[in-house]
């Protein structure tokens, strides 16, 4: 009776961990989704990583002179200065 024993829970011990590799919390799909949710947050990441050096950059460049605050009321507000003559070529 006791030689049976030791092999059945050895046995059921083995579909246990087999059972958790496949559908457990630590299972290989679920590693490879979170893998995959992994590198689509890194890319994420480094999108506004990139975004927030260009708009820090822009700032300093705010800050350092009125060249940049110029430069930006001629192109998105169609500012000119006194004097100038504006034309807009269209094609």
């Amino acid at each position: 009776m006791g030689n049976r024993v030791v092999p059945f829970v050895l046995v059921a011990v083995l579909v246990i961990l087999h059972a958790q590799m496949w559908v457990g919390r630590g299972s290989i799909p679920n590693v490879a989704a979170l893998q995959k949710k992994l590198d689509l947050q890194k890319a994420s990441n480094s999108r506004a990583k990139l975004e927030n050096e260009q708009l820090a950059s822009e700032v300093d460049d705010l800050k350092a002179g009125l060249g940049m605050v110029e430069e930006k009321a001629r192109l998105e507000l169609g500012m000119v200065k006194p004097n100038e003559i504006f034309v807009q070529v269209t094609r």
